[in-house]
């Protein structure tokens, strides 16, 4: 006997809802936070029929969107990526439209004092793939570094550095000029530059470089411990591109929604 599609296994489920990505909701099954027609359930095989079952996280109906919506947010400085904070902090989640789009959730983070292009959706298979280290999405970033970043640091991102937590991929990195330069001047001056601040250990004369850094992998503070590693502290950090979107110049704090066509890009970039 076949089984109907609407059998699903529980995180899957979540994950299709726009709870969070497959595997942060298999995070919350363990975790016992969801329960099935008002049993908590914190087997991961466990399945459900999406059109029958009452499903809930920490006691709230879980249901599946109708609409699928991805949106690009322009993320300030001082704003945690997390939809709920039990400190009270300031949160991405007030910056996004979850009364019109239930279910919306980041894809991937930016730390508090980094800026820029920060992905949302309820679409739970899509925030998977993206988030999946297999998929190799580009990232391109604006970084306002401590001294002089000369060829010999470059030539060691192009390289890969160990870090505590193994070699990183090789990395693009160049130093910013003309128009270019102007641009993230602009974007990392808006929210992110310091003021009145230095590192502990300035460099000699206060020399400062302005870089455009391209990654393809997604680690905790990637790009903040990569400068750190070759001796220039990021003072300022700013996500202008993600896959094939550009954030342009979106007013700090506004989002937009993607286009039907951009979504789909998106899919195809994270397929790659």
């Amino acid at each position: 006997m076949t089984e109907s599609p609407r059998i699903v296994r529980l995180q899957k489920f979540l994950a299709r809802s726009g709870v969070a990505s497959r595997r942060a909701c298999e995070e919350l099954i363990v975790a016992g936070r969801v329960s099935v027609n008002g049993v908590v359930q914190s087997e991961l095989g466990f399945k459900v029929d999406g059109e029958q079952d009452i499903v809930c996280l920490d006691g709230k109906r879980i249901s599946l969107s109708d609409e699928k919506v991805v949106l690009m947010l322009h993320k300030p400085a001082g704003c945690l990526t997390t939809m709920d904070d039990p400190q009270h902090r300031p949160t991405v989640a007030s910056l996004v439209p979850t009364d019109k789009y239930p279910g919306l959730y980041p894809i991937g983070r930016l730390d508090k004092d980094t800026t820029g292009l920060l992905l949302f959706t309820n679409d739970g298979e899509l925030g998977e793939m993206l988030l999946h280290p297999r998929h190799h999405v580009k990232k391109q970033y604006f970084a306002y570094v401590d001294g002089v970043f000369d060829k010999e640091c470059i030539e060691r991102f192009k390289q890969g550095l160990s870090l505590n937590d193994g070699m990183t991929a090789p990395a693009d990195v160049s130093v910013l000029r003309g128009k270019e330069l102007a641009f993230a001047q602009k974007m990392l001056e808006a929210g992110a530059l310091p003021k009145g601040k230095s590192p502990k250990k300035s460099s000699p004369g206060g020399q400062k470089t302005y870089l455009s850094i391209t990654i393809r992998e997604g680690r905790k503070r990637q790009i903040r411990r990569m400068c750190e590693h070759v001796g220039h502290p990021v003072l300022a950090l700013h996500r202008q591109i993600m896959g094939n979107l550009d954030l342009g110049d979106l007013p700090r704090g506004s989002y937009r929604l993607l286009s039907d066509e951009e979504t789909v890009a998106l899919y195809k970039s994270a397929a790659e």
